[in-house]
């Protein structure tokens, strides 16, 4: 490879980097190729980009980028697959189905809107992860959770204040 294609690949890398709020870095060397390309169905499926790296060049481009990767430069050692998500724990989940056949791939470290985790032993936390998408489900649930009983109240209670105040001090009590 040349130095002016190390370059190319070097800003490529840079600008996945800066444009992806979810980064995972995992191996999955030792995977045959039939394996290779059922993980790759898998994260296709999960909407998941899937690309494997060289560790100086990826080193360099996260140098470059904008963001502080802290301890994933760290992890740079041996075979190293990025993976690319929207949702912050897609990668996590692909990587523990699969692992449900197969030993790889191992998750070397992850970057999470801002947050590091490093380490195999962080799959099922990242796991765990909600989705920006399920936390505002949550919270509109919670919200619409008082307005439900004061309706509720409102149609037991004979819709008059008296009874309104009565059916809710009873749930209450």
């Amino acid at each position: 490879m040349t130095r002016e294609e190390k370059s190319q690949v070097i800003e490529t890398l840079t600008a996945q980097l800066s444009d992806n709020a979810n980064i995972y870095l995992a191996d999955i060397s030792g995977l045959n190729a039939g394996n290779t390309t059922n993980l790759r169905r898998a994260c296709f499926k999960a909407g998941v980009q899937l690309a494997v790296v060289k560790n100086t060049l990826l080193k360099k481009a996260m140098e470059s980028s904008d963001k502080d990767f802290g301890e994933l430069t760290e992890v740079l050692k041996g075979s190293t697959s990025l993976m690319f998500s929207e949702t912050g724990n897609a990668p996590a989940k692909v990587i523990k189905e699969f692992r449900k056949k197969s030993d790889k791939p191992l998750l070397k470290g992850a970057y999470i809107q801002e947050s590091i985790y490093v380490g195999d032993n962080q799959l099922d936390s990242l796991v765990e992860l909600k989705s920006k998408d399920e936390l505002v489900g949550e919270i509109i649930g919670l919200l619409q959770s008082p307005a439900k009983n004061v309706i509720s109240a409102l149609k037991s209670g004979g819709s008059t204040i008296a009874g309104l105040v009565k059916t809710l001090s009873e749930r209450e009590g």
